[in-house]
């Protein structure tokens, strides 16, 4: 994993250090038109509200606001800073939190069980 300089504040990344960064940190994400982009799958629409609302309690939290495209079974969240006009620090450390908080699951030794691998109560397609 490459250690990447922090950048001064809302100081916006090329292309290449865009697309370097996501795949040494988020390899599920991919730029598309000025954005870091995710595609996050559900089993349905409770699933995707639940994602919907994850993203919206960490996005706020860390007051920068995501755009949200929202189906019956995804959830595509772009990050971009609005007032940087690109690609900034902000938007990778919320996609990173973002990642880490939907697509957490209890490890083996946790007391927590998780999900049951049954279809009836699977609501996130893991990668």
């Amino acid at each position: 994993m490459t250690t990447w300089r922090k950048q001064t504040k809302d100081a916006v990344y090329t292309v290449d250090e865009i697309n370097a960064r996501l795949a040494d940190e988020l390899p599920n994400w991919h730029y598309e038109d000025g954005w870091i982009r995710r595609k996050f799958k559900t089993s349905g629409w409770k699933s995707t509200l639940m994602v919907v609302n994850t993203v919206g309690h960490l996005a706020e939290a860390a007051w920068h606001h995501p755009d949200l495209t929202v189906s019956y079974a995804f959830v595509t969240v772009k990050l971009m800073n609005h007032a940087a006009k690109g690609v900034t620090d902000k938007d990778f450390e919320l996609a990173a939190r973002i990642e880490d908080v939907v697509m957490w699951r209890p490890g083996a030794d946790s007391a927590l069980e998780g999900t049951p691998d049954d279809p009836r109560f699977k609501y996130l397609k893991y990668e």
